[in-house]
């Protein structure tokens, strides 16, 4: 077959290559722009106590007027304080005995809520004629004043993952030819895995000094947050080939990054974009980051389980696409076509 005829059988794939990287890019735009715009904070849950009359009116007065806070009742001020460390809300206002507000935040959640949150209770409380003294009892760190680092961290280790991922498929075939390669595959992910986790670890302790305490926990995030990238990568690209990467990029980046709740809080963001880092890797990684470094694992049993849970689907379905697509690759090469088996 000459050069012109190889370009010729080669133009349909190009051409779908070339079409499938335009459809990510415009698909990047959209949901890069298309979420962070215009932040709009809504329903950002504020706890208060059951029986704490004026704390519970100062909210009820301030969702009557707009729907940027939620209230969100407990019973005993034990339980909103519990709510407070576990995440469940970014704030808890209480009254004091002598009719003062004291409203007590988590600005290591997301320092942009807790900032919100404080405006308006502060405005609400000087038009009640109350005072109102704030305690961030959470603090994020000094050297990470808008609460990033958790974000960017994360999104270094899922892109660690994945491309670890595409240079093996890369190099070696996305789809393994038996188990034993498979087994292979997965072991060098994981030593990848610890080694980047415990790099990223170093940088954002020793190097960059912006956490000096359990640089250990932020090591293991790091390793489980890389590996069930790549795993997630491993499983789709051995079912559908190098293209499965296009669709990987979609997933982890294209909606992961900006559906993370990272750059602004969830409460920010578009209602189809709210609920994502619940269940994305990036967003479950950011999550699990904050919880540890702040709030205690107490805080992290949801995303620790996700990412259990997306690295446990994407070694099944690496396994499965071994079983399927590379065994048959193996003996498509043993037995090429036109020539009968033994």
């Amino acid at each position: 077959m000459d050069e012109e005829a190889r370009d010729r059988d080669r133009l349909p794939r190009t051409a779908a290559l070339l079409a499938g990287t335009l459809a990510l890019a415009v698909a990047f735009i959209a949901a890069y722009v298309g979420a962070l715009h215009r932040p709009d904070p809504r329903d950002i849950p504020v706890g208060v106590v059951r029986g704490d009359q004026r704390a519970q009116s100062v909210l009820t007065a301030v969702r009557d007027r707009t729907d940027t806070i939620e209230p969100i009742r407990y019973d005993t001020p034990r339980e909103a304080d519990d709510g407070l460390t576990g995440r469940e809300v970014y704030a808890v206002l209480t009254s004091t005995v002598d009719g003062a507000l004291h409203l007590i935040t988590a600005s290591a959640s997301a320092p942009a809520a807790t900032g919100v949150v404080t405006d308006v209770l502060t405005r609400a409380a000087q038009q009640a004629q109350t005072p109102i003294e704030v305690t961030d009892e959470v603090p994020v760190s000094t050297d990470d004043p808008r609460g990033l680092v958790p974000f960017y961290l994360a999104v270094g280790l899922v892109l660690g993952g994945y491309l670890a991922s595409t240079v093996l498929g890369i190099s070696l075939g996305t789809a393994p030819r038996d188990l034993r390669r498979a087994g292979l595959r997965i072991a060098s992910l994981a030593v990848h895995a610890v080694l980047l986790g415990a790099g990223a670890a170093v940088l954002v302790g020793p190097v960059f000094g912006i956490w000096d305490h359990d640089l250990v926990a932020v090591a293991a995030v790091g390793a489980l947050t890389v590996l069930a990238a790549a795993m997630v990568a491993a499983a789709v690209q051995g079912w559908l080939g190098l293209f499965g990467t296009g669709l990987v990029i979609l997933l982890l980046v294209v909606l992961g990054n900006p559906g993370s709740g990272g750059i602004y809080a969830p409460e920010f963001l578009p209602a189809a974009l709210r609920g994502m880092h619940r269940w994305n890797v990036p967003g479950l990684a950011t999550d699990l980051l904050k919880s540890v470094v702040y709030f205690g694992w107490r805080a992290g049993r949801w995303p620790l389980a996700g990412l259990l849970l997306w690295t446990a689907l994407g070694v099944v379905g690496l396994l499965t696409a071994t079983g399927v697509r590379g065994r048959r690759a193996g003996r498509a090469e043993v037995h090429p076509a036109g020539v009968d088996p033994p």
